[in-house]
This record gives C-alpha cells, sequence and structure tokens, in this order.
C-alpha cells in the first residue's frame, strides 16, 4: 500500500507516472506502456508487477492482434483511492445546510441512522467479541483513522489518535454519533462515545462488557 503522505513523491516516479497514464489510458498494453515512457517490456513489466502486488493494478481482458494475445492492464479501486476526491467539502457543505434545516436531535438520530446503513453494507464480522473488536478497529483505521484496542475491568476501549471524519467533526461534533452507531452496529456491544472534538479530532469509545 502506498503511504498518502508519500502520494507526491509517488506519482513523480515511474510507477506514480504509469499509474497515472491508466487513468486516462486503460486497458493499456505493456508494449503500449513501453512506447509512452521509451522503457523496455521487461522494465514495465517489472513496475506492473510491484503495482499489481501493491493492490494498485490487475490485468484485464486480452487484446487479441497478429500473434498471441497481449495482456491489458487497468487501475483497481484502491488506487483511484490515491486521487483527490471532493467528498470531505461536499458532506461538510451537506450538514451545513442540514444543520440549519433539522433540530439538533433529529440530526443525530439522522447521523445515528447513516452510521447504522454503513455498517450494514460492510461484510459481516462472526466470532466471539474480541474477534468484532478487532475488526470494528480494522475497519476504523482502514477508513482512514489509527486506532487501537484497549481493555480494563468492566469495559473495552477503542482509543484513536486521529479522527476519520474529522473536516466534519470539527464543525459539526454531531458527527460523532455516526461513528458511535458504527462501532455499535458492527460489535453487537453498547457503545458511548467521548470523543475529542477541538484541536486535533480524535475518536474514543467505551464497549461494556
Amino acid at each position: 500500500m502506498i503511504n498518502r503522505g508519500m502520494d507526491q513523491r509517488f506519482f513523480a516516479s515511474t510507477r506514480g507516472q504509469i499509474i497515472t497514464f491508466l487513468r486516462r489510458n486503460a486497458p493499456s498494453t505493456v508494449e503500449e506502456l513501453a512506447q509512452a515512457f521509451t522503457l523496455t517490456d521487461n522494465a514495465v513489466r517489472a513496475h506492473l508487477a510491484g503495482l499489481e502486488r501493491d493492490g494498485l493494478i490487475r490485468q484485464a481482458e486480452a487484446r487479441r492482434g497478429v500473434g498471441k494475445p497481449s495482456f491489458t492492464y487497468q487501475l483497481t479501486a484502491e488506487a483511484e483511492s490515491l486521487f483527490p476526491k471532493a467528498y470531505g467539502p461536499v458532506l461538510r457543505n451537506l450538514l451545513d445546510v442540514l444543520a440549519g434545516q433539522m433540530p439538533p436531535q433529529e440530526l443525530e438520530n439522522l447521523l445515528r441512522e447513516v452510521g447504522k446503513r454503513i455498517a450494514g453494507q460492510l461484510p459481516a464480522t462472526n466470532g466471539n467479541t474480541g474477534v468484532r473488536l478487532a475488526a470494528a478497529v480494522d475497519m476504523l483505521n482502514e477508513l482512514g483513522g489509527l486506532a487501537e484496542l484497549e481493555e480494563n475491568q468492566d469495559s473495552y476501549i477503542i482509543q484513536g489518535f486521529s479522527c476519520p471524519l474529522a473536516l466534519l467533526v470539527l464543525p459539526h461534533p454531531q458527527t460523532c454519533q455516526l461513528a458511535e452507531a458504527l462501532v455499535a452496529e458492527f460489535t453487537g456491544l453498547p457503545v458511548k462515545e467521548s470523543c475529542r472534538k477541538n484541536g486535533q479530532a480524535q475518536c474514543r469509545f467505551q464497549l461494556v462488557k
């Protein structure tokens, strides 16, 4: 996986340039990529092998021509996540509008329902409590957070060191209700959020044993 903080350097590299090229010209063959970047076919195959191993490209259909068919390559959904998206600003403005038109409790209820729906769209996690809690931490991290699981005598704590929804939480603290409902649905345990909602937003969820 490519670290988001390394995106600029990555896109300046040959592999990053191949990703950008495939975004415009997929599916493409090894020969087409070699011609575009003035590389040998073997050099292109080495770069493609690394990108495929990182889950950023995949083989598409075989293109038939004279002689042996040539495999083509295209981006995966994971590669698309490397490119900037407008989701954050759009969602923030949507919440701004909703907050101006709905009572606070009604907005909280709406965000909880969104959290439940997101949980319902994720693969079900089977297993004991420990397995479900570990899966919930993994889920928050995959969404862009940085969370760890702690345990004390009567509860579990999912402690976050960054918040995947920070752009929304700082102006709209009730966004944490969405994450609370998401964790509750995912673990099947009662959850109470006590997130840090100012400065550097941090997630914190207490789950009763």
